[in-house]
């Protein structure tokens, strides 16, 4: 089960030579300051397990509610960026945000590993693909070694916003309209997730990776400088 009602979803690849001061910011600022902001319960970032899994990096941030995304102490953070995280993101690459409502969640907690499925419903058929992909995910976390399966929707103008930290940047692409998480116990439990997803239509088309943990911060009071 994830932890709330909302979630943001990164993904994000890096430059060689970014890549040192991005996990001493990821670690140190970045994470701290998000997860301290009212209304966030957990942070967790994600590296690549494979060389066909891009970009590298995937961050989820779970959030009470939908609205904690919308709310004043998270704007005022994106809107004031430290110049730790002007440098960092400097570096970015193909990175994709969506600010998501969290639709169905099943399981029993995290796992190490996370297939990330991005893909997009046909207009119109919204509700019916959300009814079909509930029960897929359910019978997904009942597999052996899934800890977690999870069905986001994106709303496309939340997601697209831009403020301050994000303005000039050119590294940012278009965010997904929908996003199905799968956590397991070891990738190769991620196999027998997939060859139940591939049976959908909808997902054809879809852009999937798999990831393992690197970190994870819990729910803590923190304040810049």
């Amino acid at each position: 089960m994830l932890a709330g009602e909302g979630a943001v979803a990164i993904w994000n690849g890096i430059t060689d030579e970014g890549r040192a001061d991005f996990y001493a910011w990821h670690l140190h600022e970045h994470m701290p300051e998000r997860v301290g902001i009212p209304g966030f319960l957990r942070g967790r970032r994600y590296r690549a397990a494979d060389r066909t899994t891009a970009p590298e990096f995937f961050t989820l941030y779970e959030t009470q509610t939908f609205e904690v995304m919308l709310g004043t102490d998270y704007l005022s953070r994106l809107n004031a960026p430290t110049a730790w995280t002007k440098r960092a993101t400097s570096h970015f690459r193909a990175t994709s945000r969506a600010l998501t409502r969290v639709l169905a969640s099943f399981g029993v907690g995290p796992g190490g590993a996370l297939l990330t499925v991005r893909f997009d419903v046909p207009s119109g058929a919204a509700e019916a693909e959300r009814a079909r992909l509930e029960r897929v995910l359910l019978e997904v976390s009942r597999l052996a070694e899934i800890t977690g399966a999870h069905l986001l929707r994106a709303d496309e103008t939340a997601s697209a916003a831009r403020t301050n930290e994000s303005k000039d940047r050119k590294d940012i692409e278009a965010p997904p309209s929908w996003v199905l998480l799968v956590e397991a116990c070891s990738v190769k439990a991620l196999e027998s997730a997939g060859e139940v997803l591939n049976r959908e239509p909808v997902l054809n088309s879809a852009t999937a990776g798999r990831y393992l943990v690197e970190h994870t911060r819990l729910k803590t009071a923190f304040a810049i400088g």
